[in-house]
Protein backbone atom coordinates (compact mmCIF):
# COMPACT_ATOMS: atom_id res chain seq x y z
CA UNK A 1 0.00 0.00 0.00
CA UNK A 2 0.90 3.78 -0.68
CA UNK A 3 2.68 5.18 2.11
CA UNK A 4 3.41 1.67 3.86
CA UNK A 5 7.04 0.94 5.13
CA UNK A 6 8.91 -1.27 3.26
CA UNK A 7 9.85 -4.34 5.33
CA UNK A 8 13.34 -5.91 4.99
CA UNK A 9 15.02 -9.29 4.89
CA UNK A 10 17.91 -10.37 6.56
CA UNK A 11 20.50 -12.63 4.84
CA UNK A 12 23.08 -13.98 6.76
CA UNK A 13 26.38 -15.04 4.89
CA UNK A 14 29.30 -17.50 5.72
CA UNK A 15 32.36 -17.07 4.17
CA UNK A 16 36.10 -18.32 4.87
CA UNK A 17 38.95 -16.94 6.04
CA UNK A 18 40.53 -15.82 2.31
CA UNK A 19 40.14 -12.93 0.63
CA UNK A 20 39.29 -13.65 -2.68
CA UNK A 21 36.17 -16.01 -1.42
CA UNK A 22 35.17 -13.02 0.61
CA UNK A 23 35.76 -10.95 -2.30
CA UNK A 24 33.02 -12.92 -4.57
CA UNK A 25 30.62 -13.25 -2.12
CA UNK A 26 30.68 -9.65 -1.00
CA UNK A 27 30.41 -8.25 -4.58
CA UNK A 28 27.40 -10.30 -5.15
CA UNK A 29 25.52 -9.35 -1.98
CA UNK A 30 26.12 -5.74 -3.35
CA UNK A 31 24.58 -6.47 -6.19
CA UNK A 32 21.41 -7.74 -4.19
CA UNK A 33 21.16 -4.98 -2.43
CA UNK A 34 21.81 -2.73 -5.29
CA UNK A 35 19.67 -3.29 -7.58
CA UNK A 36 16.87 -4.54 -4.89
CA UNK A 37 17.50 -0.96 -2.73
CA UNK A 38 15.79 -0.98 0.94
CA UNK A 39 14.48 -4.63 0.53
CA UNK A 40 17.55 -6.35 1.93
CA UNK A 41 19.83 -6.48 4.74
CA UNK A 42 23.01 -8.72 4.57
CA UNK A 43 25.18 -10.01 7.97
CA UNK A 44 28.44 -11.90 6.78
CA UNK A 45 29.98 -13.78 9.05
CA UNK A 46 33.62 -14.19 8.34
CA UNK A 47 35.91 -16.55 10.24
CA UNK A 48 39.44 -15.80 11.18
CA UNK A 49 42.75 -17.39 11.93
CA UNK A 50 44.09 -14.32 12.87
CA UNK A 51 44.06 -10.67 12.45
CA UNK A 52 41.70 -9.62 9.57
CA UNK A 53 44.21 -8.97 6.16
CA UNK A 54 44.38 -5.07 5.59
CA UNK A 55 42.69 -6.16 2.29
CA UNK A 56 40.08 -7.90 3.84
CA UNK A 57 39.60 -4.49 6.11
CA UNK A 58 39.60 -2.12 3.43
CA UNK A 59 37.21 -4.36 1.59
CA UNK A 60 34.81 -4.42 4.45
CA UNK A 61 35.03 -0.67 4.59
CA UNK A 62 34.08 -0.20 1.25
CA UNK A 63 30.70 -1.49 1.72
CA UNK A 64 27.25 0.04 1.84
CA UNK A 65 25.24 0.00 4.99
CA UNK A 66 23.09 -2.17 4.46
CA UNK A 67 25.86 -4.92 4.31
CA UNK A 68 27.37 -5.49 7.99
CA UNK A 69 30.08 -7.64 8.43
CA UNK A 70 31.34 -9.20 11.56
CA UNK A 71 35.06 -11.27 11.83
CA UNK A 72 34.55 -13.99 14.40
CA UNK A 73 37.42 -14.49 16.92
CA UNK A 74 40.40 -16.27 15.65
CA UNK A 75 40.42 -20.17 15.75
CA UNK A 76 43.86 -21.72 15.53
CA UNK A 77 45.02 -24.81 13.07
CA UNK A 78 47.64 -25.60 15.20
CA UNK A 79 46.15 -26.35 18.67
CA UNK A 80 47.41 -29.71 19.66
CA UNK A 81 44.26 -29.62 22.51
CA UNK A 82 41.92 -29.68 19.79
CA UNK A 83 39.72 -32.72 19.72
CA UNK A 84 40.17 -32.47 16.00
CA UNK A 85 43.90 -32.04 15.82
CA UNK A 86 45.22 -32.84 12.72
CA UNK A 87 48.69 -32.50 10.95
CA UNK A 88 47.86 -28.87 8.69
CA UNK A 89 50.85 -29.09 6.86
CA UNK A 90 50.20 -32.06 5.07
CA UNK A 91 46.50 -30.57 4.19
CA UNK A 92 45.55 -28.98 0.91
CA UNK A 93 44.83 -25.67 0.77
CA UNK A 94 41.19 -26.34 0.60
CA UNK A 95 40.80 -28.67 3.49
CA UNK A 96 43.22 -25.72 5.58
CA UNK A 97 40.31 -23.08 4.55
CA UNK A 98 37.37 -25.87 5.70
CA UNK A 99 39.23 -26.44 9.07
CA UNK A 100 39.94 -22.72 10.15
CA UNK A 101 35.53 -22.58 8.91
CA UNK A 102 34.53 -25.49 11.13
CA UNK A 103 36.51 -24.29 14.50
CA UNK A 104 34.18 -21.30 13.90
CA UNK A 105 30.88 -23.10 13.71
CA UNK A 106 29.93 -22.20 17.15
CA UNK A 107 30.63 -18.71 16.44
CA UNK A 108 28.54 -18.81 13.59
CA UNK A 109 26.06 -20.91 15.64
CA UNK A 110 25.57 -17.85 18.19
CA UNK A 111 25.67 -15.43 15.77
CA UNK A 112 22.73 -17.00 13.50
CA UNK A 113 20.80 -17.90 16.60
CA UNK A 114 20.68 -13.98 17.51
CA UNK A 115 19.38 -12.93 13.95
CA UNK A 116 16.66 -15.50 13.75
CA UNK A 117 15.69 -14.76 17.67
CA UNK A 118 16.07 -10.89 16.50
CA UNK A 119 13.81 -11.50 13.19
CA UNK A 120 11.28 -13.65 15.46
CA UNK A 121 10.95 -11.13 17.89
CA UNK A 122 9.49 -8.82 15.29
CA UNK A 123 12.53 -6.48 16.63
CA UNK A 124 14.44 -7.05 13.17
CA UNK A 125 13.90 -8.20 10.04
CA UNK A 126 12.79 -10.98 8.78
CA UNK A 127 15.39 -13.69 8.02
CA UNK A 128 15.08 -15.05 4.90
CA UNK A 129 17.95 -17.54 4.09
CA UNK A 130 21.35 -18.06 5.20
CA UNK A 131 24.18 -18.04 2.67
CA UNK A 132 27.07 -20.45 2.64
CA UNK A 133 29.92 -21.24 0.46
CA UNK A 134 31.30 -24.94 -0.23
CA UNK A 135 34.26 -24.30 2.22
CA UNK A 136 31.47 -23.40 4.91
CA UNK A 137 28.99 -25.67 4.04
CA UNK A 138 28.45 -26.93 7.67
CA UNK A 139 26.46 -23.46 7.90
CA UNK A 140 23.15 -25.13 5.87
CA UNK A 141 23.20 -27.70 8.92
CA UNK A 142 22.80 -24.38 11.36
CA UNK A 143 20.06 -23.27 8.67
CA UNK A 144 18.18 -26.83 8.83
CA UNK A 145 18.08 -27.16 12.39
CA UNK A 146 16.89 -23.57 12.89
CA UNK A 147 14.14 -23.81 10.57
CA UNK A 148 15.79 -21.28 7.67
CA UNK A 149 16.30 -21.76 4.13
CA UNK A 150 19.77 -22.79 2.92
CA UNK A 151 21.18 -21.63 0.28
CA UNK A 152 24.80 -22.37 -1.51
CA UNK A 153 26.88 -19.57 -2.94
CA UNK A 154 29.37 -21.37 -5.38
CA UNK A 155 32.55 -19.02 -6.45
CA UNK A 156 33.24 -20.94 -9.22
CA UNK A 157 32.38 -22.17 -12.55
CA UNK A 158 29.51 -24.26 -13.59
CA UNK A 159 31.66 -27.10 -15.03
CA UNK A 160 32.87 -27.11 -11.28
CA UNK A 161 29.70 -27.40 -9.97
CA UNK A 162 28.69 -30.24 -12.18
CA UNK A 163 31.64 -31.75 -11.10
CA UNK A 164 30.61 -31.88 -7.70
CA UNK A 165 27.12 -32.36 -8.26
CA UNK A 166 27.58 -35.29 -9.90
CA UNK A 167 30.69 -36.74 -8.00
CA UNK A 168 29.40 -39.54 -7.02
CA UNK A 169 27.90 -40.76 -10.51
CA UNK A 170 31.82 -39.84 -11.45
CA UNK A 171 33.65 -41.91 -8.70
CA UNK A 172 31.78 -45.14 -10.04
CA UNK A 173 33.31 -44.88 -13.48
CA UNK A 174 36.80 -45.99 -11.89
CA UNK A 175 39.50 -44.96 -13.31
CA UNK A 176 39.81 -41.17 -14.12
CA UNK A 177 43.35 -40.97 -15.28
CA UNK A 178 42.42 -40.85 -18.67
CA UNK A 179 40.30 -38.22 -18.14
CA UNK A 180 36.38 -37.78 -17.13
CA UNK A 181 33.29 -36.01 -19.31
CA UNK A 182 31.38 -34.22 -16.94
CA UNK A 183 27.57 -33.73 -17.19
CA UNK A 184 26.81 -30.87 -19.44
CA UNK A 185 30.32 -29.94 -20.35
CA UNK A 186 32.21 -30.28 -24.22
CA UNK A 187 35.44 -30.43 -23.04
CA UNK A 188 37.07 -33.63 -21.00
CA UNK A 189 38.97 -33.23 -18.82
CA UNK A 190 42.21 -35.13 -18.22
CA UNK A 191 43.05 -36.50 -14.36
CA UNK A 192 45.64 -34.43 -14.24
CA UNK A 193 43.19 -31.30 -14.55
CA UNK A 194 41.30 -32.06 -11.62
CA UNK A 195 41.29 -30.22 -8.60
CA UNK A 196 44.57 -31.19 -5.89
CA UNK A 197 42.41 -33.18 -3.88
CA UNK A 198 40.71 -35.70 -5.96
CA UNK A 199 44.13 -36.64 -7.55
CA UNK A 200 44.47 -39.29 -4.99
CA UNK A 201 41.16 -41.27 -4.63
CA UNK A 202 42.20 -43.27 -1.91
CA UNK A 203 43.17 -40.38 0.45
CA UNK A 204 41.31 -38.95 2.89
CA UNK A 205 40.96 -35.94 1.31
CA UNK A 206 39.18 -36.97 -1.60
CA UNK A 207 36.33 -39.10 0.51
CA UNK A 208 35.94 -35.55 2.47
CA UNK A 209 35.45 -34.13 -0.93
CA UNK A 210 32.75 -36.75 -1.74
CA UNK A 211 31.17 -35.92 1.73
CA UNK A 212 31.43 -32.37 1.36
CA UNK A 213 29.45 -32.66 -2.18
CA UNK A 214 26.58 -34.82 -0.82
CA UNK A 215 25.34 -32.32 1.41
CA UNK A 216 25.38 -29.60 -2.03
CA UNK A 217 22.33 -31.91 -2.61
CA UNK A 218 20.59 -30.40 0.87
CA UNK A 219 20.54 -26.73 0.06
CA UNK A 220 17.40 -25.41 -1.40
CA UNK A 221 19.12 -23.58 -4.09
CA UNK A 222 22.45 -22.88 -5.20
CA UNK A 223 24.17 -19.67 -7.20
CA UNK A 224 27.08 -19.80 -9.46
CA UNK A 225 28.81 -17.40 -10.27
CA UNK A 226 28.56 -18.02 -14.42
CA UNK A 227 26.09 -16.66 -16.72
CA UNK A 228 23.89 -19.11 -18.84
CA UNK A 229 25.38 -17.44 -22.62
CA UNK A 230 28.95 -19.09 -21.26
CA UNK A 231 28.03 -22.60 -19.71
CA UNK A 232 24.73 -23.17 -20.78
CA UNK A 233 25.39 -26.94 -20.93
CA UNK A 234 26.77 -27.75 -17.76
CA UNK A 235 23.70 -25.29 -16.00
CA UNK A 236 21.04 -27.12 -18.34
CA UNK A 237 21.88 -30.56 -17.30
CA UNK A 238 21.25 -30.17 -13.57
CA UNK A 239 17.72 -28.24 -14.68
CA UNK A 240 16.64 -31.13 -16.52
CA UNK A 241 17.21 -33.29 -13.59
CA UNK A 242 15.97 -30.75 -10.92
CA UNK A 243 12.86 -31.37 -13.21
CA UNK A 244 12.55 -34.62 -12.61
CA UNK A 245 13.18 -34.19 -8.73
CA UNK A 246 11.20 -31.91 -6.11
CA UNK A 247 14.59 -32.32 -3.78
CA UNK A 248 17.39 -31.06 -6.26
CA UNK A 249 18.13 -27.77 -5.30
CA UNK A 250 17.57 -24.83 -8.01
CA UNK A 251 20.15 -23.88 -10.12
CA UNK A 252 20.63 -19.92 -10.19
CA UNK A 253 23.17 -18.67 -12.97
CA UNK A 254 24.07 -15.05 -11.35
CA UNK A 255 27.45 -14.26 -12.67
CA UNK A 256 29.44 -12.49 -13.64
CA UNK A 257 30.23 -11.31 -10.15
CA UNK A 258 33.67 -9.82 -10.05
CA UNK A 259 35.39 -6.65 -7.93
CA UNK A 260 34.07 -3.44 -8.80
CA UNK A 261 35.62 -1.99 -5.60
CA UNK A 262 33.06 0.52 -4.54
CA UNK A 263 30.33 0.27 -2.70
CA UNK A 264 28.35 1.49 -5.31
CA UNK A 265 28.89 -0.87 -7.57
CA UNK A 266 30.76 1.27 -10.30
CA UNK A 267 34.14 0.32 -11.38
CA UNK A 268 36.99 -0.59 -9.02
CA UNK A 269 37.74 3.24 -8.63
CA UNK A 270 38.90 2.68 -4.71
CA UNK A 271 41.19 -0.07 -5.48
CA UNK A 272 45.23 1.68 -4.61
CA UNK A 273 47.90 1.57 -7.24
CA UNK A 274 50.67 2.20 -4.96
CA UNK A 275 53.06 1.75 -7.91
CA UNK A 276 51.33 4.08 -10.21
CA UNK A 277 51.34 1.04 -12.67
CA UNK A 278 47.67 3.03 -14.59
CA UNK A 279 50.45 6.18 -15.26
CA UNK A 280 52.79 3.66 -17.02
CA UNK A 281 49.68 1.54 -18.83
CA UNK A 282 49.11 5.29 -20.24
CA UNK A 283 52.44 5.63 -21.41
CA UNK A 284 52.16 2.17 -23.73
CA UNK A 285 50.21 1.26 -27.13
CA UNK A 286 46.77 -0.10 -27.57
CA UNK A 287 46.78 -3.62 -26.79
CA UNK A 288 50.35 -4.12 -26.22
CA UNK A 289 51.07 -4.68 -22.82
CA UNK A 290 51.14 -8.11 -20.74
CA UNK A 291 49.71 -8.32 -17.36
CA UNK A 292 51.24 -10.96 -15.16
CA UNK A 293 50.10 -11.93 -11.72
CA UNK A 294 49.35 -15.06 -9.95
CA UNK A 295 46.94 -13.93 -7.59
CA UNK A 296 46.69 -13.49 -3.64
CA UNK A 297 48.48 -16.04 -2.34
CA UNK A 298 50.25 -17.55 -5.43
CA UNK A 299 54.65 -18.34 -5.83
CA UNK A 300 56.48 -20.29 -8.25
CA UNK A 301 60.07 -21.97 -7.73
CA UNK A 302 63.24 -20.17 -8.08
CA UNK A 303 64.10 -21.80 -11.40
CA UNK A 304 60.55 -21.54 -12.82
CA UNK A 305 60.68 -17.64 -11.69
CA UNK A 306 64.15 -16.89 -13.66
CA UNK A 307 62.57 -19.16 -16.78
CA UNK A 308 59.44 -17.00 -16.52
CA UNK A 309 61.66 -13.90 -16.46
CA UNK A 310 63.88 -15.14 -18.83
CA UNK A 311 60.48 -15.66 -21.34
CA UNK A 312 59.01 -12.47 -20.58
CA UNK A 313 62.57 -11.02 -21.99
CA UNK A 314 62.66 -13.54 -25.01
CA UNK A 315 59.33 -12.62 -25.90
CA UNK A 316 60.19 -8.69 -26.51
CA UNK A 317 56.38 -7.68 -25.66
CA UNK A 318 55.90 -4.94 -22.78
CA UNK A 319 54.49 -6.37 -19.90
CA UNK A 320 53.24 -5.49 -16.19
CA UNK A 321 53.67 -8.08 -13.32
CA UNK A 322 52.26 -7.51 -10.27
CA UNK A 323 52.80 -9.23 -6.81
CA UNK A 324 56.21 -10.52 -7.52
CA UNK A 325 57.72 -12.83 -4.32
CA UNK A 326 60.10 -14.78 -3.35
CA UNK A 327 60.42 -18.26 -4.37
CA UNK A 328 58.53 -21.19 -2.94
CA UNK A 329 58.41 -25.00 -3.55
CA UNK A 330 54.80 -24.84 -2.48
CA UNK A 331 52.53 -22.66 -4.47
CA UNK A 332 49.93 -22.11 -2.42
CA UNK A 333 52.56 -20.88 0.48
CA UNK A 334 51.11 -17.76 0.74
CA UNK A 335 47.59 -17.96 0.03
CA UNK A 336 45.97 -17.45 3.89
CA UNK A 337 48.51 -15.16 4.11
CA UNK A 338 49.07 -13.67 1.06
CA UNK A 339 46.83 -10.76 1.04
CA UNK A 340 48.67 -8.78 3.70
CA UNK A 341 51.09 -7.44 1.34
CA UNK A 342 47.94 -6.49 -0.89
CA UNK A 343 48.45 -2.64 -0.18
CA UNK A 344 52.17 -2.16 0.28
CA UNK A 345 53.37 1.16 -1.30
CA UNK A 346 56.92 0.14 -1.36
CA UNK A 347 59.19 -2.88 -3.07
CA UNK A 348 60.13 -3.93 0.46
CA UNK A 349 61.35 -6.88 -0.94
CA UNK A 350 64.24 -7.28 -2.76
CA UNK A 351 63.06 -8.20 -6.11
CA UNK A 352 66.65 -8.25 -7.49
CA UNK A 353 68.13 -10.96 -5.12
CA UNK A 354 65.91 -13.84 -6.93
CA UNK A 355 65.27 -12.42 -10.55
CA UNK A 356 68.04 -13.32 -13.22
CA UNK A 357 71.23 -10.80 -12.96
CA UNK A 358 70.50 -7.84 -15.19
CA UNK A 359 66.46 -8.22 -15.97
CA UNK A 360 65.32 -5.41 -14.23
CA UNK A 361 67.65 -3.25 -16.08
CA UNK A 362 67.71 -4.94 -19.55
CA UNK A 363 63.82 -4.53 -19.60
CA UNK A 364 63.66 -1.21 -17.96
CA UNK A 365 60.69 0.69 -19.86
CA UNK A 366 59.47 -2.14 -21.79
CA UNK A 367 58.59 -4.09 -18.77
CA UNK A 368 57.26 -2.84 -15.16
CA UNK A 369 58.37 -5.51 -12.00
CA UNK A 370 56.45 -4.92 -8.67
CA UNK A 371 56.65 -6.79 -5.37
CA UNK A 372 52.77 -5.17 -4.55
CA UNK A 373 49.00 -5.31 -6.13
CA UNK A 374 47.67 -3.61 -9.22
CA UNK A 375 44.44 -2.53 -9.46
CA UNK A 376 43.40 -5.45 -11.47
CA UNK A 377 40.09 -4.63 -12.65
CA UNK A 378 41.05 -1.44 -13.66
CA UNK A 379 44.16 -2.88 -15.38
CA UNK A 380 42.44 -5.27 -17.73
CA UNK A 381 39.71 -2.30 -18.45
CA UNK A 382 42.87 -0.33 -19.65
CA UNK A 383 42.92 0.09 -23.55
CA UNK A 384 47.16 -1.00 -23.39
CA UNK A 385 46.54 -4.29 -22.05
CA UNK A 386 46.36 -7.05 -24.77
CA UNK A 387 47.01 -10.21 -22.63
CA UNK A 388 46.63 -12.14 -18.99
CA UNK A 389 49.21 -14.38 -17.96
CA UNK A 390 46.94 -15.85 -14.95
CA UNK A 391 46.67 -18.45 -12.54
CA UNK A 392 43.33 -19.22 -13.80
CA UNK A 393 41.40 -18.08 -10.41
CA UNK A 394 37.85 -18.30 -11.18
CA UNK A 395 37.93 -14.34 -10.34
CA UNK A 396 40.57 -13.93 -12.67
CA UNK A 397 39.20 -15.89 -15.36
CA UNK A 398 35.61 -14.00 -15.08
CA UNK A 399 37.98 -10.64 -14.73
CA UNK A 400 39.78 -11.20 -17.82
CA UNK A 401 36.57 -12.20 -19.92
CA UNK A 402 34.81 -9.04 -18.76
CA UNK A 403 37.12 -6.67 -19.69
CA UNK A 404 37.59 -9.26 -23.36
CA UNK A 405 41.19 -10.20 -22.26
CA UNK A 406 42.78 -13.27 -24.04
CA UNK A 407 44.41 -15.21 -21.09
CA UNK A 408 47.27 -17.06 -21.09
CA UNK A 409 46.74 -20.00 -18.33
CA UNK A 410 49.20 -21.18 -15.71
CA UNK A 411 47.40 -22.43 -13.51
CA UNK A 412 49.21 -23.38 -9.64
CA UNK A 413 46.60 -25.33 -7.09
CA UNK A 414 43.06 -26.08 -6.22
CA UNK A 415 40.74 -26.08 -9.31
CA UNK A 416 43.00 -24.15 -11.16
CA UNK A 417 43.76 -26.65 -13.77
CA UNK A 418 40.05 -27.54 -14.06
CA UNK A 419 39.60 -23.90 -14.72
CA UNK A 420 42.48 -23.43 -17.14
CA UNK A 421 41.12 -26.77 -18.73
CA UNK A 422 37.51 -24.71 -19.74
CA UNK A 423 39.34 -21.76 -20.80
CA UNK A 424 42.02 -23.20 -23.17
CA UNK A 425 40.11 -26.67 -24.30
CA UNK A 426 36.00 -25.40 -23.87
CA UNK A 427 35.56 -21.44 -24.26
CA UNK A 428 39.28 -21.51 -26.42
CA UNK A 429 39.76 -17.49 -25.24
CA UNK A 430 43.90 -18.56 -24.23
CA UNK A 431 46.62 -20.86 -24.75
CA UNK A 432 48.48 -22.69 -22.28
CA UNK A 433 52.82 -23.36 -22.17
CA UNK A 434 53.27 -27.13 -23.36
CA UNK A 435 55.22 -28.95 -20.20
CA UNK A 436 53.76 -27.63 -17.57
CA UNK A 437 52.84 -31.21 -16.53
CA UNK A 438 56.45 -32.35 -16.47
CA UNK A 439 57.59 -29.71 -13.89
CA UNK A 440 59.20 -26.56 -15.12
CA UNK A 441 58.35 -24.73 -18.15
CA UNK A 442 61.48 -23.45 -20.05
CA UNK A 443 61.63 -19.59 -21.60
CA UNK A 444 61.22 -20.52 -25.03
CA UNK A 445 58.37 -22.40 -24.62
CA UNK A 446 56.97 -18.91 -22.25
CA UNK A 447 58.57 -16.59 -24.75
CA UNK A 448 56.53 -18.79 -28.01
CA UNK A 449 52.80 -18.40 -26.27
CA UNK A 450 53.25 -14.93 -25.05
CA UNK A 451 53.88 -13.71 -28.66
CA UNK A 452 51.36 -16.11 -29.97
CA UNK A 453 48.82 -14.36 -27.67
CA UNK A 454 50.12 -10.84 -28.53
CA UNK A 455 50.96 -10.85 -32.08
CA UNK A 456 49.08 -11.08 -35.39
CA UNK A 457 48.56 -14.65 -36.34
CA UNK A 458 45.23 -16.66 -37.03
CA UNK A 459 45.79 -18.51 -33.89
CA UNK A 460 45.90 -14.98 -31.34
CA UNK A 461 43.02 -13.56 -33.45
CA UNK A 462 40.98 -16.35 -33.24
CA UNK A 463 41.67 -15.84 -29.82
CA UNK A 464 40.94 -12.78 -29.33
CA UNK A 465 37.71 -12.65 -31.51
CA UNK A 466 36.59 -15.43 -29.53
CA UNK A 467 37.44 -13.61 -26.01
CA UNK A 468 35.50 -10.54 -27.36
CA UNK A 469 32.18 -12.67 -28.09
CA UNK A 470 32.48 -13.68 -24.68
CA UNK A 471 33.15 -9.98 -23.47
CA UNK A 472 29.51 -9.18 -25.03
CA UNK A 473 28.33 -11.85 -23.73
CA UNK A 474 29.09 -11.22 -20.28
CA UNK A 475 27.96 -8.01 -20.78
CA UNK A 476 24.41 -8.70 -21.96
CA UNK A 477 23.80 -11.19 -18.87
CA UNK A 478 24.53 -8.03 -16.91
CA UNK A 479 21.43 -5.63 -18.19
CA UNK A 480 18.29 -5.14 -17.13
CA UNK A 481 16.95 -7.69 -18.89
CA UNK A 482 19.63 -10.13 -18.85
CA UNK A 483 19.44 -13.62 -18.10
CA UNK A 484 21.81 -12.99 -14.91
CA UNK A 485 19.33 -9.85 -14.04
CA UNK A 486 16.49 -11.69 -14.19
CA UNK A 487 17.43 -14.77 -12.19
CA UNK A 488 18.83 -12.69 -9.39
CA UNK A 489 15.45 -10.78 -9.32
CA UNK A 490 13.56 -14.06 -9.06
CA UNK A 491 15.84 -15.38 -6.17
CA UNK A 492 15.26 -12.33 -4.57
CA UNK A 493 11.54 -12.10 -4.81
CA UNK A 494 11.68 -15.49 -3.63
CA UNK A 495 13.56 -14.47 -0.21
CA UNK A 496 11.58 -11.82 0.63
CA UNK A 497 8.72 -14.26 0.59
CA UNK A 498 10.61 -16.50 3.06
CA UNK A 499 11.47 -13.46 5.10
CA UNK A 500 7.87 -12.53 5.47
CA UNK A 501 7.99 -9.72 2.65
CA UNK A 502 4.15 -10.82 1.35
Amino acid sequence: MEGEATKTTEIAVVTVPAFSHQSSILEFCKRLVLLHHHHFHVTCLIPTVGSPSPASTALVQSLPPSITCIFLPPVSLHDDHQNDAVDVDGLFLQDRLQLAVSRSMPAVRAAVESLRLGSGSGLGPGLGALLGEPLSIEALEIAEEMGVSGYLYFPCSAMMLSLCLYSGELDELGDWEEGIRIPGCVVRVSGKDLPDNLQDRSALAYSQFLQRCLLYRRAQGILVNSFTEMEAGAIQAWQAEEEGNVNSPSIYAIGPIIRTGSSTGGAAGSDPDPNDCLGWLEKQPPNSVLYVSFGSGGTLSHTQITELALGLELSQQRFLWVNVRPPSEKSSENYLNGENDRYKGEKNEPLQDFLPEGFLGRTKGRGLVMACWAPQVRVLGHSSIGGFLSHCGWNSVLESIVCGVPLIAWPLFAEQKTNAAMVVEGLRVGMRPRGMSGGIVEKEEIGRVIKCVMEDGEEGEGIRRRMKELRDAAACALMEDGSSTKTLSNLALKWRKLGGDN
